[in-house]
């Protein structure tokens, strides 16, 4: 029975309770869309499995101290999940960020010098042994 326009608010207070019937049925309720939401948002079904996982542990823990009113639980368990994303996107583009791109060097290499002075000296060698003619 929904109460101030929370449907799940009856849901969340078993689950406060800690009833195993009330933690399946909000589980049931709730994971395909957890699920979708994160494997929309960060492209990888495991870590889709983990953001919802952490998601529900949350609302777990949150569950026996909800305070109806101030937002609708799943709301709120929405918001828990997009910022599961967003911290782990922001952990990617660290990784990523956290060793330097190698950079091509597209100069000439380094002993190309060398090779060419000594080149130089063996041609100026050779023709310093022809005849004037």
């Amino acid at each position: 029975m929904a109460t101030d326009g929370d449907p799940d608010q009856e849901l969340i207070a078993r689950v406060g309770r800690g009833d195993p019937a009330a933690i399946q049925a909000l589980v049931a309720r709730k994971l395909p869309r957890m699920l979708q939401l994160a494997h929309r948002m960060l492209n990888d079904a495991a870590e889709a499995e983990d953001v919802a996982q952490e998601t529900f542990v949350r609302a777990w823990k949150q569950a026996p101290t909800w305070q109806p009113g101030a937002a609708r639980f799943d709301t709120w368990l929405h918001r828990v999940a997009l910022n599961l994303c967003y911290d782990r996107l922001r952990r990617r583009r660290e990784v990523a960020m956290a060793e330097p791109p190698e950079q091509v060097d597209t100069g000439p290499a380094a002993d190309r010098g060398l090779l060419a002075r000594d080149t130089g000296r063996c041609v100026s060698a050779a023709l310093a042994e022809l005849p004037d003619r």
